[in-house]
């Protein structure tokens, strides 16, 4: 697998995380911080941003290809997966 396949999986494995994450804190499980989707969707963005660090710690900054690289092979994938993850867990 080359380097865009595997920060696409390191991204993919973190949407997946995310997205549970979004759903517990945007459900009420938690209920000294209720229903909050603002804090969902801002917890989201950390972990995107912690996977792209790791993805640049692990490859290096030149072989994930930049911002360009990480939008493509990064962003995207996360903010499907997540997306996808955070509503079939909605609708359980």
């Amino acid at each position: 697998m080359d380097v865009e396949g595997k920060v696409a999986a390191i991204h993919g494995v973190a949407g997946i995380v995310a997205g549970y994450v979004s759903f517990i804190l945007s459900s009420g499980t938690i209920t000294s911080i209720g229903s909050n989707e603002f804090l969902a969707i801002i917890v989201a963005i950390i972990i995107l941003y912690a996977a792209g660090q790791i993805s640049e710690k692990i490859f290096g900054r030149e072989e994930v290809g930049g911002a360009k690289g990480w939008l493509w092979s990064g962003i995207v994938p996360f903010f499907f997966v997540w997306i996808l993850v955070w509503v079939l867990f909605f609708n359980m």
